[in-house]
């Protein structure tokens, strides 16, 4: 089978075009909790400590959602390119569905989640307003998950200037109610934290509902509208998208937990030590987003050639998108390591916790080589509807490596063998963080090329191999 050459500057392009949006709206979303982070900061110690740990929790929860919902990209973008269109509707009302349970899901996991705030040593006041934090932001879960869908639908037949602006409203309502809500301007009363919560909830809804407007009235979903009837949840349809989608959630989970449970770890050091974690993962979470951007695009890109029968093109895409976060975490590097003390000035007025922050920052540089590599690889991965491995691979790294390494280093405790004589504390887990980042990223690119090459032979040699699930 002869294959057309592909040009770089066409699909640096047409990446580009899909990402951008999405990157402005990634930001904006995260800035959510930046937001949370600046603004509690600002306020004291206590209420910064308060969202930091409430947040460790809800990161968790929330990313788990957003992975376990990104198959709506990969099924869309295949369903896209094969030219299935009358598929698409159907798949977006079960992908609601799916989302709209596994939000419920989610706002029990959070529930749960507040237990571990008693086994935690900070203070009452610290644990109570971080309960309430978790507590209060679960309710727009189910909103979360439904988002996704649509979300993933949007994304997938090349629709991503919606999400830009709707991600960016979200942000202003977020600002202006946190602003109202945080500080007690306009005769409100002074919540801090439960301010934070109490925003972040009602914007989830808000940007759901959106959404769904935005679909309503859009010309570009007329082809594929997927609300031209009611249509009840079908565990037919709804399984294979869990089998699809929530390897993906684990995926996601593993790693961001990792990071979520070193933040509860480190709450042990005080709250200048879980200040400065958390300021150092939240500014790193914002550059994160631009390799994770590249990475959705790639999902679409890949997704597509693959429904075409194409799978050359998406070896090509895959291998494009991965150069391009590569490429792009060498300056997000250079730039953290730089001004890694006017990042901290921003966050917080406390000496204390600027200091420890500038030094958790060099850390953060010296693994976006690493994090930007493996969310590239394991997105393009995603778009041949392979899970599981990037499932095993992202669990190996962070649960049966980084978390083990990061006690050992981080606390020390005598009953591991060969514990350094002196902990490291927060230093330690931040070593140990790396170490994961780095072994996920060698492994995944392995599995791609893997892949990629594979499913490219089997065409060449007239085998006519289809994608499937793996």
């Amino acid at each position: 089978m002869n294959h057309p050459p592909y040009s770089i500057a066409r699909e640096v392009r047409e990446l580009w075009h899909l990402a951008w949006p999405i990157l402005i709206g990634q930001i904006a979303t995260v800035g959510l909790g930046v937001l949370d982070v600046a603004m509690t900061g600002h306020v004291s110690a206590t209420e910064l400590a308060s969202v930091s740990l409430g947040a460790s929790v809800w990161m968790i929860v929330v990313v788990t959602v957003v992975g376990a919902m990104i198959s709506m990209n990969t099924l869309v973008a295949h369903e896209m390119g094969a030219q299935n269109l009358g598929r698409v509707p159907h798949l977006v009302r079960q992908g609601m569905w799916k989302g709209l349970g596994i939000g419920l899901a989610a706002v029990l996991g959070m529930w749960l989640g507040t237990l571990v705030f008693d086994h935690l040593q900070v203070s009452q006041e610290v644990h109570d307003r971080a309960t309430a934090f978790v507590l209060i932001t679960s309710l727009g879960m189910p909103a979360l998950g439904m988002y996704r869908a649509l979300y993933g639908y949007s994304a997938s037949i090349n629709q991503t200037k919606p999400l830009m602006v709707i991600a960016l409203g979200g942000l202003a309502f977020n600002a202006a109610l946190n602003w109202v809500l945080v500080f007690g301007n306009l005769g409100a009363p002074r919540l801090g934290a439960i301010g934070c919560a109490i925003s972040t909830a009602l914007g989830m809804w808000l940007m759901t509902l959106a959404m769904i407007a935005w679909i309503r009235i859009g010309r570009a979903y007329r082809l594929t509208y997927p609300f031209t009837h009611w249509e009840w949840p079908s565990w037919v349809e709804i399984a294979p998208m869990l089998r699809l989608g929530l390897p993906i959630g684990i995926t996601y989970f593993a790693e961001v937990s990792a990071f979520g449970i070193v933040g509860l770890l480190i709450a042990r050091f005080g709250e200048v030590a879980l200040s400065a974690h958390q300021i150092a993962l939240n500014f790193s979470s914002l550059v994160f987003m631009v390799p994770m951007t590249f990475g959705i695009a790639m999902i679409t890109r890949v997704g597509q050639a693959l429904g075409e029968g194409d799978p050359v093109r998406a070896r090509f895409v895959s291998w494009l998108g991965v150069g391009m976060s590569i490429g792009f975490a060498l300056v997000s590097a250079l730039f953290i390591a730089v001004f890694r003390w006017e990042i901290a000035r921003a966050y917080t007025i406390d000496a204390g916790v600027q200091a420890l922050c500038v030094e958790l920052l060099l850390f953060a540089a010296v693994f976006q080589l690493s994090d930007a590599t493996q969310v590239a690889a394991s997105s393009a991965i995603r778009g041949y509807k392979v899970t599981r491995e990037p499932m095993m691979i992202q669990l190996l790294a962070f649960w049966v490596v980084a978390l083990p390494l990061g006690v050992w280093l981080g606390l020390a405790p005598e009953w591991m063998p060969f514990a350094p004589a002196e902990a490291m504390g927060v230093h330690g887990f931040w070593i140990a963080l790396t170490v994961g980042l780095t072994i996920a990223a060698v492994l995944l690119t392995w599995v791609l090329a893997r892949l990629a090459h594979r499913r490219a032979a089997a065409v060449a040699a007239g085998a006519g191999l289809s994608p499937g699930v793996g």
